[in-house]
């Protein structure tokens, strides 16, 4: 099994990397694959062209960035975990241009991620942390996708890179999440060819203002 997480921070081995590092280590403990990925810098949002829509070629029209490398990889695995650090009480421009465009071309070809199993974290100095959570579960809630939680909503604390291991119930939020996202990551793979996901149903579009 393959799980990509994706570190939605410009700095690459600050709080939100050791965060989905230390789910990383539970999940490799377990036999499954961890691929943390770095979204960098310079994400374009989306342009609302409906471009993908109408090749249905998997991909951003935008070609420039990691996005349409980022889809594949989350296609092909079988959970995602998103990683954020917390702005203004809420998830990193750079990864909300990123998740903009990703989860719109997964959405408009047929569906990509839907029944894999999805998380988000986010790493927080003080406050913003549950409204960051609430931001990231929107895109894999809408997706359909399974999504696991702890025992606490999925936040962790620190300021300086590496504090978030003194953030002792932070710490073990994370660990209990990973635990339980294997479980969940298992339970599907048991179910393969037994039990049946539910028939993809076409979207119904309601326009409120006729």
């Amino acid at each position: 099994m393959k799980v990509i997480a994706i570190n939605g921070s410009p700095k690459a081995d600050g709080n939100t990397f050791q965060s989905l590092n230390i789910m990383a280590g539970i999940l490799k403990e377990q036999g499954i694959d961890v691929e943390i990925l770095q979204i960098g810098k310079n994400i374009a949002g989306c342009m609302a062209c409906a471009a993908c829509a109408k090749t249905q070629d998997e991909e951003c029209i935008i070609k420039d960035d990691v996005v349409n490398s980022f889809i594949q990889k989350v296609k092909n695995a079988d959970g995602l975990i998103l990683g954020s650090p917390v702005y203004f009480s809420g998830i990193s421009g750079g990864l909300k241009s990123l998740l903009d465009r990703v989860f719109y071309v997964a959405g408009v070809n047929g569906g990509l991620f839907r029944g894999k199993v999805g998380a988000g974290i986010v790493a927080v100095r003080r406050s913003g942390g549950v409204a960051s959570v609430d931001q990231l579960n929107h895109y894999l809630l809408y997706t359909e996708m399974l999504v696991v939680g702890s025992n606490y909503w999925n936040v962790i604390h620190g300021t300086r890179p590496g504090e978030v291991h003194g953030d002792d119930e932070g710490v073990q939020i994370m660990q209990v999440l990973a635990n339980n996202f294997a479980y969940a990551l298992k339970l599907v793979d048991h179910g393969k060819g037994t039990i049946h996901p539910p028939e993809k149903v076409k979207k119904t579009f309601t326009n409120f203002i006729r």
